[in-house]
């Protein structure tokens, strides 16, 4: 389909431009166009103050819409009326089908945007843990088009917290869909179990996820159970980037932990690791978003700097927002985030009650 949009205006748009005889000119011009072969609709609209008006005329195709231009323009002219020594062409252009189909699909790429950043919103925490001695620290600044990032708190018996920072493949509706329903999972997962195993817990999820979620997708899920008292980490890793444990020396270690994405195989297990945070230590858990955006050159910010980075931090301000200035630094002005990022900082107090 193809349009043609004519602009006119009268200079003197008094008497010419009563609503009687925009009516009959209207009236007169559709008689005429649909007699035309190829004729597939009109629009008229009129700015009665200024003069102006606009004529979408719609046509089958391109051959249809070139035959009829020199019976249009002078159509137009003849059922102007009065204002036939006043019509100008001010704009006349050709807009092809495509055009307005590409308007409708940004239209409905924007409404899924909506529907997958509700989904994503209403799918993360509301309130952080308040844990005596500790300090957590969350980040997440969304992109453009909604990735499946999220993260979350378990409140578990015997006074222990869970951790949760996770990501899922895809974009857009299907990948919030997805994340939120993990989140769920998960939730359910820790609060049956009650126990300290978060290899169990993922386990569990994944024989579940397997089953409910599109064959393409998957989910890699970090999940840390914290003994506030003693400081006591235990961790199992699905897939996930290796989160850093900066300790109070300088160094920053990586918390490895084996094992596959959520969602991809029914049957695995997950290796589960422990490791203890002393005073002044804090323990970073993040998204690829972080790591993967680029600066203009096309370099990529990386492990390697996000290692160094979690090694240096001194104590004037929190890692999260240190780490957010680096790669503001990193990327330059006028960068376009590629994906969501979600920071998730667990720091020990420098002084134990």
């Amino acid at each position: 389909m193809f349009a043609r949009i004519t602009h006119y205006y009268s200079a003197d748009p008094t008497p010419y431009w009563e609503l009687e005889q925009a009516a009959r000119v209207r009236v007169r011009t559709w008689e005429k166009l649909r007699q035309m072969d190829g004729y597939e609709g009109s629009y008229f609209f009129m700015d009665r103050k200024s003069g102006k008006a606009i004529t979408i005329t719609l046509w089958e195709s391109k051959e249809a819409m070139q035959r009829s231009e020199g019976v249009a323009r002078t159509l137009i002219k003849e059922t102007a009326g009065g204002l036939a020594t006043n019509v100008v062409d001010v704009e006349h252009y050709e807009v092809g089908y495509m055009s307005v189909q590409e308007i409708h699909e940004r239209e409905r790429a924007k409404q899924e945007l909506e529907v997958a950043r509700s989904i994503q919103q209403a799918s993360l925490p509301k309130e952080v843990p308040e844990l005596q001695g500790w300090q957590i620290s969350p980040l997440y600044r969304p992109a453009r088009e909604v990735g499946g990032d999220f993260y979350d708190f378990h409140l578990l018996p015997e006074g222990r917290l869970g951790l949760v920072v996770g990501d899922a493949t895809g974009k857009g509706v299907p990948a919030a869909l997805v994340m939120s329903t993990t989140c769920g999972m998960l939730q359910l997962a820790a609060q049956a179990l009650g126990s300290s195993s978060p290899g169990e817990v993922l386990r569990q999820v994944n024989e579940t996820l397997v089953a409910r979620i599109p064959t393409s997708m998957f989910v890699t899920c970090f999940y840390a159970i914290l003994k506030p008292e003693s400081g006591t980490l235990s961790y199992a890793n699905a897939g996930h980037d290796l989160p850093y444990l900066r300790r109070r020396g300088g160094d920053a270690e990586e918390l490895r932990a084996r094992g596959m994405p959520l969602g991809l195989m029914p049957g695995m297990s997950y290796e589960e690791k422990e490791t203890i945070l002393e005073a002044g230590e804090a323990a970073l858990f993040y998204s690829d978003g972080l790591i993967e955006a680029h600066n203009p050159e096309g370099e990529m910010f990386g492990f390697p700097t996000l290692r160094a980075l979690v090694a240096e931090h001194g104590e004037q301000r929190s890692l999260g927002e240190f780490l957010l200035g680096e790669l503001y630094s990193f990327v330059g002005e006028g960068w376009e985030q590629e994906d969501d990022i979600t920071l998730l900082t667990l720091k020990r107090s420098a002084f134990l009650s």
